[in-house]
């Protein structure tokens, strides 16, 4: 059996498992949390998504443009709404 020699990962003597890393290097490249990730996935904190736009999957761009946009639509609803609040209790 041939030798497969050391993880390549910094200052790891381990020796090889799969893609030149050590079985724990390996299993951390799988989950992207190695520099160099295995895909390019989501910034979000444990999300493991496929990024749709910028830095963020689908489901987290829509969220944030989102929160944008009703951030925005709140600020203006509010005196409407409270101004007919209190002229239906009067």
């Amino acid at each position: 059996m041939a030798t497969k020699g050391n993880c390549k990962a910094t200052d790891c003597k381990r020796a090889a498992f799969a893609k030149s890393y050590c079985r724990q290097h390996y299993r951390l490249w799988r989950h992207g949390e190695m520099p160099k990730p295995r895909y390019k996935i989501c910034t979000e904190e444990k999300c493991r998504k496929p990024r749709f736009k910028g830095s963020l999957c689908e489901q987290h761009y829509q969220a944030s443009r989102g929160a944008k946009a009703a951030a925005a639509a709140p600020a203006a609803a509010p005196p409407a709404a409270a101004g007919g609040e209190g002229a239906a209790s009067s």
